[in-house]
């Protein structure tokens, strides 16, 4: 069998010298499609990036047989580049038309590289993901985050690479732009490795491979399989629990017996010795034999119990990675149905572009729980702003009340990056909690020692997303409205139905932008406010 992609022995260190992972060994054959799947931080994006040349490994090889395409997660790191330049193509294009004008220098022929139809291209792939209205030139922060996507994911359709490497590619994307994903993957030849947490697109793929400190495990399906096995896993890992409970207590138990017996058996000997008041020489030494034999039972059985002990700890530790953390988002005493927003007839001028085809006009009341839906680039992003009043509106009037808020965005602003995992967390300790709970608390949202000191600049998005989470939960700060903009994106699906059953258990009001429709059936959302 051909293999496309061959890593052998990859380790990574970060610049603080904090390993990631070690000796990793992953390959993936010509035409197959692989997720790669595993916890936030585990390292899925960073190997992706090392496959892709954007990151250099501390020790190990790559080897690629075919030549490689990557589209990567987090774009606003693209929004200074034009269309163009993201796209690889600037140059061929700008010696497309400088031939076309005249231009007969054996450079700017070169440059063109014979790639005479490049513009038809590249159109056709801008259509098939609906970006005919974007300008090659201009800069990727004046799109949406599905657009920013988008514009990626038509550069495969423009280079036609024989290894594609998808980084969440269905993050920011709406339910269209999803279903034209979906399709493309199923109708694609090419040998694909993709990080992805939304399981329609992770159950069209052929094999699933986990990473975690351990390397890579590789289930021979589809996400459905892999969760089947892991579901076995768990059950046999309580089973195992279970049963070295069981046998450590009757070794406990059998520790309290055996000591009894040894005080009984020294308080006869010494009742013995004093009746029958044998010599001094051989008292000793049947006290000394005695002595050495309670030593040796004694070793032999706090080994036992080490041993069990050291076990129950490996068989807890494993299955905390497969549970669900349960926590608790506080709530405001708002009384239900109090107004916190009402707008009439509202629009917004972007220079002499006017968003909505139809204004706006709606109400958010204490309680409520609302969906905001829309296609990319249907001003989602920009209502939220006008709700929270960092934008205003262009026309029609809009009323806010007094009421706090809570807004997790797409980049996670909250989290200020200079600051340690550590540090922003005590930031937000309103409730003067010690440190102790603190870091207990870091601990149960997968935090662990090594990354308390880690820089927040460096998290990953999930990462992120968890530490946003566990700053609300130290926070005194009770929201009134909960402002989530497309809050699954990055994360994996262990702390989705974390985030999930904490938003579904909230009391207080919830405004969502989401595309994961999972996440929108469970929340109990009660009304939609659409965009066109």
């Amino acid at each position: 069998m051909l293999m496309s992609i061959v890593v052998n022995a990859l380790s990574y260190i970060y610049p603080d010298r904090e390993t990631l992972f070690q000796h990793i060994h992953l390959s993936v054959a010509t035409g197959e499609k692989a997720a790669l799947v595993g916890q936030n931080g585990s390292g899925k994006s960073t190997l992706l990036q090392l496959i892709a040349g954007k990151r250099i490994a501390s020790e190990g090889e790559i080897n690629l047989s075919e030549n490689l395409y990557y589209v990567p997660q987090h774009l606003g790191q693209y929004d200074d580049q034009t269309i163009a330049q993201v796209l690889g193509i600037e140059a061929q294009l700008q010696a497309l038309h400088a031939i076309l004008e005249g231009d007969a220098s054996a450079e700017t022929f070169a440059q063109l590289n014979d790639e005479w139809d490049i513009e038809e291209r590249v159109q056709a792939a801008l259509a098939y993901w609906h970006l005919d209205h974007v300008d090659l030139n201009q800069p990727m922060k004046w799109l949406s985050g599905g657009e920013k996507t988008k514009v990626f994911l038509a550069g495969i359709l423009i280079h036609e690479p024989g290894i594609i490497l998808l980084d969440e590619p269905s993050n920011h994307l709406d339910t269209q732009s999803r279903e034209l994903l979906y399709t493309f993957i199923q109708k694609s030849k090419a040998t694909m490795l993709v990080v992805s947490h939304d399981r329609t697109l992770l159950n069209l793929l052929d094999t699933t491979l986990e990473l975690s400190q351990s390397g890579i495990e590789v289930f021979g399906g589809n996400y459905d399989f892999y969760r089947e096995q892991k579901d076995e896993k768990l059950n046999a890992l309580q089973g195992q629990l279970d049963e070295n409970t069981k046998t450590l207590k009757q070794a406990q138990q059998k520790a309290r017996d055996l000591a009894e017996q040894r005080q009984k058996q020294e308080a006869r000997g010494k009742a013995q010795g004093k009746t029958q008041s044998l010599p001094r020489i051989i008292a000793g030494g049947r006290k000394s034999q005695a002595e050495q034999s309670t030593a040796r039972l004694n070793d032999a059985q706090n080994e036992k119990l080490t041993n069990l002990s050291d076990s129950l700890r490996q068989i807890r530790s494993q299955i905390q990675d497969y549970q669900v953390l349960k926590i608790d988002l506080q709530s405001s005493a708002l009384h239900r149905g109090k107004i916190l927003v009402e707008a009439t007839t509202i629009n917004f001028r972007y220079g002499t572009h006017i968003l909505w085809t139809t204004p706006l006009s709606f109400q958010i009341r204490s309680g409520d729980r609302i969906r905001i839906s829309g296609n990319n680039g249907s001003g989602k992003t920009t209502l939220i702003k006008l709700i929270i009043g960092t934008l205003h509106p262009s026309m029609g009037s809009l009323y806010r009340a007094d009421f706090r808020y809570v807004f997790i965005d797409q980049e996670y602003s909250i989290i200020n990056r200079q600051h340690s995992v550590y540090e922003q967390i005590q930031h937000y300790n309103d409730r003067h909690l010690p440190e102790s709970e603190l870091k207990t608390m870091l601990h149960r949202f997968q935090f662990s020692r090594e990354a308390w000191d880690r820089n927040c600049d460096e998290l990953s998005g999930g990462e992120k997303m968890k530490l946003t989470l566990c700053c609300l939960v130290v926070s005194n700060n009770a929201p009134d409205l909960l402002i989530l903009d497309e809050p699954t994106n990055n994360l994996d699906i262990q702390s989705q139905e974390v985030l999930t059953s904490a938003v579904k258990d909230f009391t207080g009001s919830v405004v969502v932008i989401s595309h994961d429709q999972y996440f929108i059936d469970t929340i109990n959302i009660n009304a939609t406010i659409a965009l066109g």
